[in-house]
């Protein structure tokens, strides 16, 4: 099997990874809101990630971290936090579901930045235009999980934090395999990541990092939090004031050791990776008749994550394909039709290849040749 749906999930983890939630399911309970040697452990569990949290993603304060189920969770956390109604948005014209529906929901007025594809200037272009029509805050995605461009990050910090514009991040796609450092992003108000993709931890889980400890949102959950419990009102201090009821500690204690990887292997070092299996696999498929390769011309504006498909055709019949030939990959719109009216695939979709720390080239290339074969015949 080659397993190159990453974006959706990672599948190959450290072996660290599952051991420490079966430590954490035989030796934690609770969380720290009672006295006894299993809820103090699970408090030790979750602080212990938070501190690795802080450390891989530069944030000066632990309690900056808010555990998650997943991404969705923690932008529906960071909008409905900092968002009302007549908050004019801007959003890149790649975004997910998870960022639009919930805008849609609150009926927040959108200034969408209908960029080229892997074109920075244009997109820069674009965010300058939002700001002059009277956008108020952004909310966009580090790396598209359609087709892999890269949002010139720093470039658009330097131009919000001149207007004083917040931007809420989606890393969903680059936490764990683009450097993120939330102490140089001046204009960062929050960034939102899943547990279980580039952080290699285990599904339902994710993070909601605030740049700003005292920049405190709307809790989206009241309830519980084993802190100031003569009170009606939801703590006014983090994390408690976003994390209502019990954590998943065993899911916490996987992706601990998985962030524990990253900062072993080193996160540049797994970006280099990523983006020479995902170069090698372009190279290869230029040269098949008939397949549609949707690749940047210059390699470093394009993360781990390409999209393919051939014209006309839906793009989950060569997925299946691929599947039945043992390459597990997706097909679709990937909950993102935005992000294909754009680039106009919307009514193929696409075939999306995502790659990992754990892909080689080998499989890039026994990849192609697959692909080949089956084009070939379609």
């Amino acid at each position: 099997m080659i397993y190159l749906d990453q974006a959706a999930t990672s599948l190959q983890k450290p072996p660290e990874v599952c051991q420490a939630m079966l430590t954490a399911c035989k030796t934690c309970a609770g969380y720290a809101r009672s006295g006894h040697a299993p809820a103090l452990r699970a408090g030790e569990v979750v602080y212990q990630c938070r501190e690795t949290a802080a450390q891989l993603f530069s944030v000066d304060n632990p309690e900056q971290i808010i555990f998650t189920m997943n991404a969705t969770h923690a932008l529906n956390l960071a909008i409905h936090g900092f968002c009302i109604p007549s908050t004019v948005v801007a959003v890149s014209s790649y975004e997910h579901n998870s960022v639009m529906r919930p805008l849609h929901a609150l009926g927040c007025p959108l200034r969408i930045l209908r960029s080229k594809l892997f074109d920075s200037a244009d997109f820069l272009r674009e965010a300058e235009r939002a700001i002059d029509a009277g956008v108020q805050i952004f909310i966009i995605n580090h790396v598209s999980n359609v087709f892999g461009s890269i949002v010139p990050l720093e470039q658009l910090d330097a131009i919000l934090q001149a207007y004083q514009i917040p931007l809420i991040l989606d890393a969903s796609q680059s936490a764990g395999t683009i450097p993120i450092s939330v102490r140089r992003l001046r204009s960062l108000r929050a960034v939102c990541m899943p547990g279980h993709k580039g952080l290699l931890g285990p599904q339902g889980t994710g993070m909601l990092i605030l740049s700003n400890p005292d920049d405190l949102p709307r809790p989206l959950l009241q309830g519980g939090t084993g802190s100031a419990s003569s009170s009606l009102e939801q703590p006014a201090f983090l994390p408690d004031r976003l994390e209502s009821g019990t954590p998943n500690v065993p899911g916490i204690a996987g992706l601990h050791a998985g962030m524990q990887f990253l900062l072993e292997q080193g996160i540049d070092a797994i970006h280099r990776h990523e983006q020479d299996c995902i170069q090698t696999c372009i190279a290869a498929l230029r040269t098949i008749p008939n397949l549609e390769v949707f690749a940047a011309e210059e390699p470093d504006r394009q993360a781990g994550v390409l999209s393919i498909r051939i014209p006309n055709q839906p793009s989950e019949i060569l997925a299946q394909a691929l599947a039945d030939r043992g390459v597990c990959v997706r097909g679709g719109l990937h909950c993102a039709p935005l992000a294909h009216q754009s680039v106009h695939t919307q009514t193929t979709g696409t075939v999306r290849l995502s790659v990992g720390p754990y892909n080689t080239r080998s499989e890039m290339q026994r990849t192609a040749e697959i692909l080949q074969e089956l084009v070939g015949k379609m």
